[in-house]
């Protein structure tokens, strides 16, 4: 194994320590949210609301859940991170040592992503006991998770490097992200919105996630699928190159 390998898995590991050992923190939170989403959303309402797209109320909801969870958690992660080694002084450790600008994002990026892939899991397992999980499409699911927590750890790492305070990553987290994934056609077929707001809608890029992993699945969506998912991994993509232009020249790394 290669010295930069080693150097690469080493702080992946640091950083997924991280989380791990704190899953009152990391994990128990959403395992009780969704647990509330599920009872309110897709027992009590669902009930009433019946079927929409041929299933269940309670499935059609599950996969836009799975995408609030993982790219909070992703987004979060990567923030956390990197503004609290900046506002502790201890991320010089990372920036000084010989590893590569790439592999040092690579590393934040990937223990975000892997943060918000588990969140996905423990989510699909709360949904499991309140309703059968299918997997229509196990490629486009596996796909779209994989390139949504890739984004939003990008992301994180962007908005860890701009914050100047942790309100601002609360800001960010709760204030933009959070509201965007609601109104991204989560709770909702676009199909029961004016034209002109399902118009407005399509320029959210909440609603391309949650149809592509609704689509992976139920296998049911609004949007095609591919356009879906080539938008997404361009824009991916274009986020880590910010990301590694970033740490190339020490925006927010170097006071």
């Amino acid at each position: 194994m290669s010295h930069q390998t080693t150097q690469l898995l080493t702080l992946v590991r640091r950083e997924v320590l991280r989380f791990v050992r704190r899953p009152y923190n990391t994990f128990l939170p959403p395992i009780i949210t969704n647990s509330l989403y599920f009872a309110v959303f897709g027992v009590i309402l669902g009930s009433r609301i019946g079927e929409i797209a041929g299933v269940s109320y309670i499935q059609f909801v599950l996969p836009g859940l799975v995408v609030l969870g993982a790219i909070s958690d992703s987004f979060e992660n990567a923030s956390f991170t990197i503004f609290h080694g900046r506002w502790n002084e201890y991320i010089q450790a990372v920036t000084t040592s010989p590893m590569a600008n790439r592999d040092m994002v690579a590393a934040y990026v990937s223990a975000s992503a892997l943060r918000g892939i588990v969140t996905s899991l423990l989510i699909i397992g709360v949904g499991l006991v309140f309703t059968s999980v299918p997997v229509a499409n196990p490629v486009y699911l596996i796909a779209f998770v994989l390139v949504i927590t890739t984004l939003f750890g990008g992301l994180g790492v962007i908005g860890g490097l701009w914050a100047s305070d942790f309100d601002y990553l609360t800001v960010m987290n709760q204030f933009i992200l959070r509201p965007l994934v609601f109104f991204g056609a989560v709770f909702y077929s676009l199909e029961v919105l004016p034209p002109v707001w399902r118009s407005v809608s399509l320029f959210n890029p909440m609603v391309y996630m949650v149809n592509g992993v609704r689509y992976g699945m139920i296998g049911v969506t609004e949007i095609d699928p591919n356009t879906s998912l080539a938008v997404l991994t361009g824009a991916t993509v274009a986020v880590l190159a910010v990301d590694f232009l970033l740490f190339t020249r020490g925006y927010g790394l170097a006071e």
